[in-house]
């Protein structure tokens, strides 16, 4: 009786030991899974700011001199990759309306002085929008300053939201910092990546960082930038 008691708990011990050994795999491949999946998948992130609902908007950028004059065509790029995805028709939130990029831009060449105006007054002479994008770009380079071997590129800005129908259409409704690198490993120099290979990454993912605040979006779980 003794040694078929034995026999039976021996059983049922090797039961367990196998039953646990595929329960433990299940959970490290399980697992395994899940973070291949977020390797190679995207999750939606919802707007920092949900305040282009059913308004107008204009995007204003502005750059030092210094920026302007390295990169003389920095300012009008931004703005009209910011326009176009902002007025995206698709976006949620989905604003009712803008004003054209050129439209912008030709009266900020026509105001040079338009920097020192209250915002609400720009608003009115932009059309009488309801909402004011105003991006200050503080850094955009290509290199590390006195090295001409390798891109180590940033850009940086200042993303501030005007809402001309608020009690305080001059103040910011909104305000954040954005910044942004490319490449995103050192090592790499004129021989690997074309400066305007370099420029054109660096600048669509400070459009991307600017603009996703404003609408829903699908980012990486992991993202580069």
């Amino acid at each position: 009786m003794r040694r078929k008691l034995a026999r039976h708990l021996l059983a049922l011990m090797g039961l367990c030991a196998v039953a646990c050994i595929p329960g433990c795999n299940i959970v490290g491949v399980v697992g395994g899974m899940a973070e291949a999946y977020k390797q190679g998948s995207t999750h939606e992130i919802k707007a920092d700011y949900t305040g282009l609902h059913d308004k107008s908007f204009a995007v204003v950028v502005a750059a030092d001199r210094g920026i302007q004059a390295e990169h003389p065509d920095l300012v009008r790029h931004l703005t009209i990759k910011m326009t176009e995805r902002l007025a995206d028709n698709k976006n949620v939130p989905r604003a009712a309306g803008f004003v054209p990029a050129e439209d912008v831009l030709t009266y900020m060449y026509q105001h040079p002085g338009w920097s020192s105006k209250p915002m609400s007054e720009l608003a009115k002479e932009l059309g009488g929008v309801q909402r004011v994008l105003y991006v200050e770009v503080f850094e955009y380079r290509l290199r590390e300053p006195g090295n001409q071997y390798e891109w180590d590129g940033a850009a940086g800005g200042t993303v501030a939201l005007i809402e001309t129908d608020s009690p305080l259409p001059d103040d910011y409704a909104y305000q954040k910092q954005v910044t942004v690198k490319y490449p995103d490993k050192k090592g790499y120099g004129p021989a690997d990546m074309t400066v305007s290979a370099v420029n054109t990454v660096l600048a669509s993912r400070l459009i991307d960082r600017v603009t996703w605040l404003m609408y829903d979006h699908q980012e990486k779980y992991y993202p580069d930038y």
